[in-house]
């Protein structure tokens, strides 16, 4: 045992390979250095390397990786070695070494590093290693072209990486400035933009616009039909801005806003930024305050959700009208009985109720304009078709048509053997849903019935309609699908036990509320359920949707607020009360009024982030460059959501008009813009 010799190691083996090319690593005479002196020490792992262990751990406590950083300078955690208890003449010594190092070749360099390397104990090399480790890392972003690096950032998801990694230098603030990676992002989140934060196309006569001033796309066209190398980064801010108006049905709309409090929004960036702070508040913050509205248990029956208004109705003939903060503004007297249907256009009101009178107010100085009188009963359903149009249906089983400028009734519609309970419209046509199980469409300017739906086996109680698709609700606990321009039954969707009494169609995705307390999401494309919500314990009696959550009120005194694509529940805005007669709410706010103790109540959430939260560098954009229309717009309460088509070519872009909403934002591909200079960072704006 005596002669065994252990087999060399991989590190020994290495060393004797410079041995074998003459390149020795000794400096004397002494002979070859050993196997087992040329083994390299191991060193533990030093604090700035992360190691398999740490990053298994972040996958099991779910904590969000540290953002891609490059090497930074030594510095308190790279301390410089202590040289002072070195002999004098060392100093003298390490000269002539530098000197001797700086002469050799590469070669000669590597044979000396490698010798020393050779010689040093563990705890040596783990200093050399903490020592040499930040000077061998390179951030890549310094040497990569701007195309490149934005592709790179287009697959981080998480915006707050983004913000860190924006304070990283001023190169990686001016490549996170880039609109096209907030664009990328808003894409991924399903942050589609708002005909709001569109400026409008100038007409075609106008002429070009200045090199100077940033050019404006519809967000609709497709990204091939401009350069990328000119893609506008920075949208201009529009005279006017189309801010979107709510109702208790959840129908929406446009209307004009002269709110100058919050920044108008010019950029990707600003846009992702406040859509984030406003779902992060939805989820867990927001402010609220409360009204006592009553100091009896009046029944609410009608809610209007404005950019300028809250308009209540309630069962005792007055309308309250407070402006969207909850500060009351006026009552609107005139009504002998229960106000049953009101829908708002601008500045000016139609309401109806037990009094069999349909009125026409103005919100802003609060008088009645015309009593419009014809119907025999009760008038139970309103809506509003343009800004002069209305039609009302009553329990007389007609609907009227009013010219509400003059205050004459234009047209009769004659055709249901029962109540007339809901009504919607768009454009020239109106569809209308009775007691007598039948649905019927009409044209408005022929004062005609196009087509009757029959299938229903009792009487409807909600009707939602899209210009193409037509849905109705029934006490026979089924939803019926229906086809405009045919009148032909294309699906028949069950699953409520009870009474269907709300409903909102957006897009091919539709939503249900029914008296079994069930919230159910429907796709209309695959005429098949996609949530199933055990929403409340009672009657679910108010419900609205956007394109990310639902909320819903209920009999139980609960208001509930759903994630659209998930089903999961997110908050339960209001937990205790008699009941919630009505929601409605709009991205930043939510209004809900409901029964406590005997009163009723308005409780308005605001989910609003702070104006310096949202302030980014202004735009010199020349006035009147953009001129908004100056036409009233068509309010939220009168119609459903109109989706517009697909567009191909920027020429073929559709302007901004009110019957439009969101717009879907295509994938803004690879990222192959320049930088925006001067641009701000995400979440910290100069």
């Amino acid at each position: 045992m005596s002669g065994y010799q252990r087999p060399p190691s991989f590190s020994a083996r290495r060393g004797s390979t410079y041995a074998c090319d003459e390149l020795s690593l000794n400096t004397s005479t002494a002979g070859p250095v050993k196997a087992t002196q040329a083994r390299l020490p191991r060193g533990p792992p030093t604090p700035s390397m992360t190691t398999p262990a740490s990053e298994f751990d972040q996958t099991l406590t779910g904590s969000p990786p540290p953002p891609p950083t490059p090497a930074a300078s030594p510095g308190p955690s790279h301390a410089q070695p202590d040289w002072s208890d070195a002999d004098a003449d060392e100093d003298f010594f390490h000269a002539k070494v530098r000197q001797h190092f700086k002469s050799c070749s590469s070669s000669q360099r590597t044979r000396l590093l490698a010798d020393m390397l050779n010689l040093c104990t563990s705890q040596q090399l783990s200093f050399v290693h903490q020592f040499v480790s930040p000077l061998l890392k390179k951030d890549p972003f310094t040497s990569l072209p701007d195309e490149l690096c934005l592709r790179i950032l287009s697959f981080i998801d998480d915006p707050k990486v983004l913000a860190r990694a924006s304070q990283v230098s001023r190169r990686w603030r001016d490549l996170l400035s880039d609109d096209v990676t907030w664009k990328n992002l808003c894409v991924k989140h399903d942050y589609g933009r708002r005909l709001s934060e569109v400026a409008p196309v100038p007409p075609a006569s106008t002429a070009e616009p200045r090199e100077d001033t940033p050019t404006s796309f519809p967000l609709s066209t497709s990204d091939s039909d401009f350069p990328s190398h000119k893609f506008p980064a920075l949208i201009p801010e529009p005279n006017v801005a189309m801010t979107t108006s709510r109702s208790l049905d959840g129908a929406t709309g446009a209307s004009s806003s002269n709110s100058k409090t919050r920044p108008k929004l010019r950029s990707y960036k600003s846009h992702f930024k406040q859509r984030y702070l406003v779902d992060a508040a939805w989820r867990t913050g927001g402010h609220n305050i409360t009204k006592n509205i009553t100091q009896d248990g009046g029944v609410v029956t009608n809610l209007h959700l404005t950019s300028k208004y809250i308009i209540v109705a309630l069962d005792n003939a007055f309308i309250y009208v407070f402006d969207t903060k909850g500060e009351n503004q006026k009552t609107l007297q005139g009504h002998i009985m229960g106000v049953w249907a009101m829908v708002p256009w601008g500045d000016t009101l139609v309401s109806g109720g037990c009094d069999r009178d349909v009125r026409v107010w103005n919100l802003a100085t609060g008088a009645c304009v015309h009593t419009l009188r014809g119907h025999t009963s009760t008038v139970r359903c309103l809506k509003m078709s343009d800004e002069n149009t209305a039609i009302s249906g009553s329990r007389d089983t007609t609907l009227r048509i009013w010219d509400i400028r003059t205050g004459l009734c234009k047209n009769v519609l004659v055709g249901h053997q029962a109540s007339v309970r809901c009504l919607e419209t768009k454009g020239d046509i109106v569809v209308s849903g009775s007691y007598d199980t039948t649905a019927r469409v009409w044209s408005i300017s022929e004062g005609r019935c196009l087509h009757t739906l029959q299938a229903h086996f009792s009487q409807i109680y909600a009707i939602a309609f899209d210009g193409v698709k037509i849905a109705t609700g029934s006490l026979d606990t089924s939803v019926r699908i229906w086809n405009a321009a045919t009148g032909e039954c294309q699906a028949v969707l069950q699953g409520h036990t009870s009474l269907v009494g709300q409903l909102q169609m957006r897009g091919d995705t539709l939503v249900t509320g029914g008296s079994d307390g069930s919230v159910r999401v429907w796709s209309l494309s695959r005429f098949c359920p996609i949530h199933r919500l055990a929403a409340h314990d009672n009657s679910v009696t108010s419900l609205q949707f956007d394109d990310t959550r639902v909320v819903s009120g209920g009999s139980d005194g609960r208001v509930k607020v759903w994630d659209l694509k998930t089903g999961q529940l997110v908050r339960e805005l209001i937990s205790y009360g008699d009941a919630v007669w009505r929601v409605a709410f709009e991205d930043e706010k939510c209004v809900a009024m409901a029964l406590r103790t005997g009163r009723t109540v308005m409780e308005v959430w605001s989910f609003s982030p702070p104006d310096d939260a949202l302030s980014d560098q202004p735009l010199s954009t020349p006035q009147g460059e953009f001129d908004a229309p100056s036409s009233p717009t068509r309010p939220m309460s009168a119609m459903t959501i109109d989706f517009p088509r697909p567009q191909t070519t920027a020429s073929d872009s559709p302007q901004p008009d009110s019957t439009e909403a969101d717009i879907d934002m295509r994938d803004a591909g690879p990222a192959t813009a320049p930088l925006q200079q001067g641009s701000s960072t995400f979440f910290q704006d100069d």
